[in-house]
């Protein structure tokens, strides 16, 4: 796969049509694979031709020197990088009056898992997810892929220090909560009157004790069948969907 500091490759029809129906101001070229028809791919070159974006019709061994050996269905485009919200400049716009909700990565490594809570949040509502600079999954083509291009719908906000930033935004009136097999709260007891920032931790060793101490609260899914716990995405699925739930009763 080929990609660099300013410049990324994105597969897949969906992907790249919801791409640049939602910010098609970073998409700079598209390339098709030249044995497909036209009419399989008619919306694409609808909406490339509305933004100005070139099309260029290639063999198929192009698309495979530029994003590999994946399911690229015949289409590939070059986008610019998503542009991080600095926290600091964020945090500054914040209305909780509305009591919103964030989300907060503790080192999730896995693009797709990343692709699916960014898809999730921005489904749910969630105003924000916040990720740390380092040990943290990039905003690569898998993350677009599995976010089936919604990447881009919600603000991603760059926190230099976790811990720190869960701090400031106590300072604001959030709570936190951590998403914790061992929690001592239901997630259905779940409170939502109130502004809320909820951290998942690392697919492997979950939220780091440091953050967990700074948790107002440390919820647990209820399981059965002496099954121990989730994949970190379907979590986050459950929690997002639970505080929509509640917020809209």
């Amino acid at each position: 796969m080929s990609e660099n500091d300013t410049n990324i490759y994105v597969y897949g029809r969906n992907s790249i049509r919801e791409a640049l129906a939602n910010e098609a101001e970073r998409m700079q070229k598209i390339f098709v694979r030249d044995s497909l028809h036209d009419s399989q791919l008619s919306e694409i070159f609808k909406l490339a031709s509305q933004h100005r974006i070139p099309i260029s019709h290639v063999p198929g061994s192009k698309l495979y020197d530029l994003v590999g050996s994946v399911n690229d269905q015949g289409v590939v485009a070059l986008m610019s990088q998503i542009s991080y919200r600095d926290f600091g400049s964020w945090l500054d716009t914040v209305d909780t009056s509305d009591y919103p909700a964030v989300l907060l990565l503790d080192e999730i490594e896995d693009p797709g898992n990343l692709g699916a809570m960014l898809r999730t949040a921005a489904a749910a509502g969630i105003s924000a997810v916040l990720v740390p600079k380092h040990r943290q999954a990039p905003i690569n083509a898998t993350v677009h892929k599995t976010s089936a291009g919604t990447a881009g719908r919600i603000p991603i906000v760059r926190a230099g220090n976790l811990n720190q930033s869960i701090m400031k935004l106590k300072d604001e009136g959030f709570w936190i909560g951590g998403l914790d097999m061992d929690g001592d709260q239901g997630l259905w007891d779940l409170e939502v009157d109130r502004p809320l920032a909820f951290v998942v931790g690392n697919e492997g060793s979950g939220i780091s004790q440091k953050t967990l101490e700074h948790c107002d609260y440390k919820f647990r899914i209820p399981m059965e069948n002496n099954v121990e716990s989730l994949n970190a995405s379907v979590s986050t699925a459950l929690l997002c969907y639970e505080w929509k739930r509640k917020v809209q009763s």
